[in-house]
């Protein structure tokens, strides 16, 4: 069997899929290049953190891998299928197998949590069922099941708006579940959290990872929680990839060539800043 036969284990969660990225260069129209000759194998499973100062081309190389921003050259692969050649309904149907968490939620916050979640739900939903606002038990039972893996079980007939940041993230994690995705892409998803709910946020995409084997990529900006909550670390700077290596074993000199400066600042004296 393929890996792009995107297949689900008895116990309902999708065969992870890996991500190849081969030379991919991306120029935006107003002659920003977001990324330069970018090269890179993320196998099944995997939970990697992209790391990189704003501007560094994170943003841009996990929405490569989705289709949200078309390489301008170069091959991105997930789980078999091109994605650079993909168009329309098949671009769409590679989408549903992709959960996207973002940094500002993108919840309906006039609606239910319950609602929230069963969006995942619509790219394997019949269009007809979705217009009639028809859901199936299965799916609703999955929904809850999801809810109930980020401690969000009490929450489901809240109304979105009402939650805390770290809750409403929850819940972005809980309907890109509901997909059951073969990839989790998570952009920026703690850099509008207090630290505390951050570590909270990435323990469970950890978690998430090591539970069903899911393959994990993290745009974060956060050093600390990258060596902490992840195995590699894939450093950009410029849209160029100046590390990829073990998160753990990162050094400050390796970080200080992924941003460009020092990790501590000097006075006069010699002494920390």
């Amino acid at each position: 069997m393929t890996e792009a036969a995107s297949t689900t284990q008895p116990d309902g969660v999708a065969t992870p899929w890996s991500i190849t990225l081969e030379d991919v260069s991306v120029t935006y129209p107003n002659g920003t290049r977001a990324l330069r000759g970018v090269s890179a194998h993320i196998d099944a499973g995997e939970m990697v953190s992209i790391v990189g100062l704003s501007g560094s081309g994170k943003s841009t190389l996990i929405r490569t891998i989705n289709g949200l921003v078309p390489a301008t050259s170069g091959r991105v692969v997930v789980g078999g299928h091109e994605v650079t050649g993909l168009r329309g309904r098949a671009l769409r149907q590679l989408r549903g197998h992709i959960g996207m968490i973002f940094q500002s939620f993108n919840l309906a916050d006039r609606t239910s949590v319950l609602n929230n979640v069963l969006v995942g739900r619509f790219a394997h939903t019949p269009s007809y069922r979705t217009l009639l606002g028809l859901t199936s038990a299965a799916d609703k039972e999955l929904a809850l099941r999801c809810l109930d893996s980020v401690g969000m079980l009490e929450k489901v007939w809240a109304r979105a708006g009402a939650l805390s940041g770290g809750q409403k993230q929850r819940v972005a994690i809980a309907r890109a579940l509901c997909q059951q995705p073969s990839v989790m892409l998570a952009d920026e998803p703690v850099a509008s959290l207090d630290p505390p709910t951050a570590h909270a946020v990435m323990g469970d995409l950890a978690r998430i990872n090591a539970e069903r084997d899911l393959t994990v990529l993290i745009n974060i900006h956060m050093m600390d929680l990258a060596r902490q909550y992840s195995r590699r670390m894939i450093g950009l700077r410029d849209g160029e990839i100046v590390y990829d290596g073990p998160a753990a074993s990162a050094t400050d000199a390796d970080f200080e060539q992924i941003y460009d400066r020092p990790i501590q600042s000097r006075d006069r004296m010699g002494s920390a800043l």
